[in-house]
């Protein structure tokens, strides 16, 4: 079987695993920020530790979110250009997904969100429904994601089943729109 590199910047952390024969190591690397800046050098790193470059890899898997904004989008990016330049397929999981995997379904799945919230998803044999955010003391009885460790060896498994299938291009999971406001001061004139 040949590497699937799976990488998740969805919350405050820089984690990656890598699907090889009959095991998957992990790596988690706690920062609430400067994901962008050490995510290829933390990649490189673990790739270097099984003795693996860029062009051994079959496939790269990425958490898709929900999940921090600005996580998200350096996440997805870094999956999208490292597929493009080498030539092989990104896979995106959602982590409502990745928490899911291997668990019986119908299942409700809630993953931790910003101001004691959860964001949550119904799961059934048939799909799943859209993903809501609920304050945590609403959200009822439901299966909590587990770390992200365990999180990113799940996309790592779940990009490996979806890999030799055509996937649509890896996109951030927005549960709901950002909460940045237009400024409500008119642009100013240019001159010219």
């Amino acid at each position: 079987m040949t590497p699937i590199l799976a990488i998740d910047t969805s919350a405050a952390h820089c984690a990656a695993a890598l699907r090889l024969e009959g095991r998957v190591p992990a790596r988690v690397e706690p920062m609430a920020k400067g994901q962008a800046e050490r995510l290829m050098p933390f990649l490189e790193d673990l790739l270097a530790d099984e003795g693996l470059g860029w062009r051994d890899l079959a496939a790269i898997g990425v958490g898709c979110g929900p999940g921090n904004f600005t996580g998200l989008r350096i996440g997805v990016s870094a999956a999208r250009g490292l597929a493009l330049g080498l030539g092989i397929p990104a896979v995106g999981v959602s982590g409502f997904e990745a928490a899911a995997h291997g668990l019986p379904r119908p299942l409700t799945v809630a993953l931790p969100a910003p101001r004691a919230h959860l964001w949550t998803q119904r799961l059934t044999g048939d799909g799943a429904e859209p993903p809501a955010l609920l304050a945590a003391a609403e959200a009822g009885e439901v299966v909590h994601g587990p770390d992200a460790e365990a999180l990113v060896r799940a996309i790592a498994e779940i990009a490996a089943l979806r890999a030799a299938t055509p996937q649509p291009r890896p996109a951030p999971l927005y549960v709901r729109p950002a909460d940045a406001a237009p400024p409500r001061d008119p642009a100013p004139v240019l001159i010219g």
